[in-house]
């Protein structure tokens, strides 16, 4: 059975007298304080429908402890694998069993266990320590909102329509192992699919680049065929090795045929097909497209933030789609409103929250203060009390963009490299309980 906490730490753990020591110390403090949130970490890693037998592992503590290191120091799994059996400090803050110094892929698979609703119930315990040690009560709160890439290559049609041939042959080889001597008829369109694809980037002229797409749309749709002749060999069959094999043929012939559609209707038939109807990565099929205002277009999710004065997160909304941000002002009120009690005395957004019924609802929410940094045809008696508290409001927003910013550049927030809609979403969430658990250290007195 996995333990919860590390049963003995070695007496010659020490922290180095370096900044990121202290720092180190100071998270481990906290850490030891709140033993209850062990609990969550440890169900996440029980493996369901396997009895608790052979060895123990890492002790859910350890776990924890390392997922916050990685987020902290941004380091890959085999870089947190060698600070970890070669820095005393790390290993002091992990809290390893002795002697034990864990390979990558036990902490790639451990790690990437925990969910992102205990990540938010771990940072909800961190905002509860800021507001008993007087750090940050909510009460005057910003709010703005960003995007997190997905890991994914830039997507166009062509790249799609090579990505499912790449997959369905790879597939196809799979079922042709699994099929033994019985074999398979089918053909390795691999070849003709990436010159067409290299073609089509390179082409100029719609009409030239169309014929180009026919092609390679015929091959794609040949190759997805032989799939469906393989899949109605192997079915017969009884193993997990077929069942595992057929679990990832229905995972992927929906997306398949779904870039196959998309691809005939924008390029063939040249209908505008809306960006919720467009699939943008069949590995990361959760992948929304964001556009903010002229910028470039991004793939990932989009986050609304709340953040205070202390410059913690205070709460973190991943949204599916593209929502206006004047249509997420509110929830995200309510929520805050939820966790602490009460509504924020004043609140700062940008121009894009910014409408007359959202200004209302806030007043009426019990918001003072409500300042937008576009003012959207609003006046600013009607926003605030006085000019003098608009333009200190609209100074205080822009302090989110240096948090989210140093959320981006110094804790990973730019790009996810955890694939998955629930791994996204775990990612992102221990990349803020990092940002929170460094601020609050620096912030409290020691």
């Amino acid at each position: 059975m996995r333990q919860e906490r590390t049963v003995q730490a070695s007496i010659f753990d020490l922290f180095a007298t370096h900044e990121i020591g202290h720092e180190l110390k100071a998270m481990s403090q906290w850490l030891d304080e709140h033993h209850d949130l062990l609990g969550l970490v440890a169900r996440d890693l029980v493996r369901r429908s396997v009895r608790a037998t052979g060895r123990q592992g890492l002790p859910a503590e350890a776990v924890l402890r390392c997922a916050l290191l990685k987020q902290y120091r941004q380091l890959t799994y085999q870089e947190l694998a060698f600070h970890l059996e070669d820095s005393a400090s790390f290993r002091a803050f992990a809290r390893l069993p002795w002697s034990w110094s864990p390979q990558k892929s036990v902490l790639q698979k451990t790690i990437s266990a925990i969910r992102p609703e205990v990540w938010e119930e771990i940072n909800r315990a961190l905002l509860s320590s800021a507001r008993q040690a007087k750090l940050e009560d909510g009460g005057v709160v910003r709010l703005d909102s960003t995007v997190t890439s997905a890991l994914m290559h830039e997507p166009s049609d062509s790249s799609l329509l090579w990505d499912a041939v790449r997959i369905m042959v790879r597939l196809l080889k799979q079922a042709g192992a699994l099929a033994g001597g019985a074999g398979l008829a089918w053909r390795d369109h691999c070849r003709a699919a990436k010159k067409r694809a290299r073609k089509i980037q390179f082409t100029r002229g719609r009409p030239n680049r169309v014929q180009l797409y026919r092609e390679l749309i015929a091959i794609t749709r040949a190759t997805l065929a032989y799939l469906r002749q393989a899949a109605a060999q192997l079915a017969v069959a009884r193993s997990p090795l077929v069942e595992l094999w057929q679990a990832q043929l229905c995972h992927y012939r929906p997306l398949i045929e779904r870039i196959i559609t998309q691809s005939e209707r924008r390029v063939l038939a040249g209908e505008l097909v809306p960006a919720s109807d467009k699939l943008v990565s069949l590995f990361e099929p959760h992948a929304d497209i964001i556009v903010k205002g002229s910028r470039d277009t991004e793939y990932g999710h989009k986050l609304n933030l709340t953040t205070g004065r202390s410059g913690m997160i205070l709460d973190l909304v991943i949204e599916a789609g593209n929502p206006r941000d004047s249509d997420r002002l509110l929830p995200m009120l309510e929520r805050h409103i939820a966790f602490y009690g009460h509504a924020p005395r004043q609140a700062a957004a940008d121009g894009g929250f910014a409408s007359r019924g959202n200004l209302v609802t806030a007043k009426a929410l019990g918001v003072r203060d409500m300042a937008f940094h576009k003012k959207a045809g609003l006046r600013i008696e009607d926003m605030v009390r006085s000019n003098w508290v608009y333009r200190k409001l609209r100074n205080f927003r822009a302090g989110i963009e240096a948090d989210i910013s140093c959320l981006k550049r110094a804790y990973g927030l730019a790009r996810c490299t955890w694939r998955g809609l629930d791994h996204f979403k775990s990612y992102v969430w221990s990349s803020v309980v990092a940002y929170n658990l460094v601020v609050f250290t620096r912030l409290k007195p020691t």
